[in-house]
């Protein structure tokens, strides 16, 4: 089994792509199993964090990696919190703080639309002067009061209008088959088959 090394410590996205990776045969591993320490992200795009992220986990551990960067952009928030999606409240870190100040953030804005939005990046090596580099969205609008249980992040406030579901409504596998990390990754993998699997 290939053996990538994922250029992330959180929980949610190693599930969902972990998942994906699998069934074809790709043995994904944390970068906090090798140590890894957290990459700073100071860029105002996602690609440039993505690309840094995948370049670091590389260096570290000499194996290939994979790197997610990946937010949720509101229309009415000029695509706030983009980049800034996981930190949007502040330090620590707080899904329940992130979501909060989203939604005071939309009180009496009639626009709710937003999307996830997600980039993966694949690094042969730390300088490889060929990343691989695939995305995906995954468009629906922002609710006031939480719905579901699973997903993670902004999911209970992330509704699908065509589903009548928010993100944290769905089951694991049907999540990851419309999501924006579900898209991104796949895209992913068909470019990579003959050099990964």
């Amino acid at each position: 089994m290939k053996k990538v090394v994922i250029a992330s410590n959180n929980p949610g996205k190693l599930r969902e792509i972990g998942r994906i990776l699998e069934p074809l045969g790709i043995e994904a591993q944390p970068q906090g199993a090798f140590g890894v320490p957290e990459c700073p992200e100071p860029h105002v795009t996602f690609i440039e964090n993505c690309i840094a992220k995948a370049r670091h986990a590389a260096a570290h551990t000499g194996l290939p990696a994979l790197a997610d960067d990946s937010g949720i952009c509101v229309d009415a928030l000029n695509g706030a919190p983009g980049v800034y999606s996981a930190r949007y409240a502040g330090e620590p870190k707080s899904d329940e703080r992130n979501n909060q100040k989203l939604i005071e953030s939309l009180q009496g804005q009639a626009n709710r639309k937003a999307h996830y939005y997600c980039v993966m990046v694949y690094v042969r090596y730390a300088d490889d002067p060929q990343p691989i580099i695939a995305e995906g969205a995954w468009h629906g609008e922002i609710i006031d009061s939480p719905r579901g249980a699973g997903g993670f992040g902004y999911d209970p406030y992330f509704l699908v209008p065509e589903l009548g579901k928010t993100g944290a409504e769905l089951p694991a596998d049907e999540k990851n088959a419309i999501s924006h990390r579900g898209q991104a990754l796949r895209a992913l993998v068909a470019r990579l088959k003959a050099d990964v699997v």
